[in-house]
């Protein structure tokens, strides 16, 4: 199955995200901190395509350079042998509770400890570098203390989000019932496990939008009008 469908491209992101890691190094002490967007969305919602929507727009808005931040970017980044171990923790001033907070998450993670505090310790940074579009990871939850985040989430009908998927993954409509089901499961077991939240908790969220009546490209302005008044 073409799952690059479902995921764009990291190698023309990572210049981006890179770039941004410059900036945030050298900003000072009493800068004021860039806005971070973080998306979260039901399995099968069209995230990828409001995302990258977004991002031209508040570059086009701001007239700054920003880039969305998802795993398999994390995962790019993290491969690359040039790269420290530490490369995360120099996209921005890390604070002095984010020990703290990692520390008072730590009891609710299980056999992935060791991955999901590196996971945390990554999107924390990227949301404090700014000018990011950060799409699932648990990131409402990760950077809930931090006040340059605004969250949003996408719910939809069951039967949007099948077709979605059967689109852009090429799939038979009974297989992509399942496909839709298992991973949407899938995915709250993590949640659950490793950060013990709910990610469809809509306190979490600034706004909620449901991707089966509202477009993506209107998805993608109102977010970036909301956060960027």
């Amino acid at each position: 199955m073409p799952v690059t469908v479902l995921y764009p491209a990291v190698e023309q992101r990572l210049k981006a995200y890179h770039d941004l890691g410059h900036r945030a190094k050298s900003l000072k002490a009493d800068t004021p901190m860039k806005p971070t967007i973080t998306i979260t969305r039901e399995f099968g919602c069209e995230a990828y395509p409001v995302a990258e929507e977004l991002v031209k727009l508040v570059e086009q808005k701001t007239g700054e350079q920003w880039v969305m931040v998802d795993k398999s970017l994390l995962d790019a980044v993290a491969k690359e042998h040039h790269l420290s171990e530490d490369i995360f923790t120099s996209l921005g001033k890390k604070p002095h509770w984010l020990d703290e907070m990692l520390t008072a998450l730590s009891p609710n993670w299980k056999s992935d400890a060791d991955y999901y505090r590196l996971l945390c310790n990554e999107v924390v940074s990227s949301a404090m570098a700014g000018n990011a579009v950060i799409v699932g990871l648990g990131a409402p939850i990760i950077t809930m203390s931090l006040e340059n985040c605004f969250h949003f989430r996408l719910i939809a009908e069951h039967k949007f989000k099948v077709r979605s998927i059967a689109r852009r993954m090429g799939m038979a409509k009974q297989d992509a019932e399942l496909f839709v089901l298992d991973h949407q499961k899938e995915r709250d077991r993590i949640i659950k496990s490793v950060l013990d939240a709910d990610e469809h908790n809509p306190l979490y969220y600034h706004v909620i939008f449901n991707n089966s009546k509202v477009r993506n490209l209107k998805i993608a302005r109102t977010i970036a009008d909301f956060v960027l008044k």
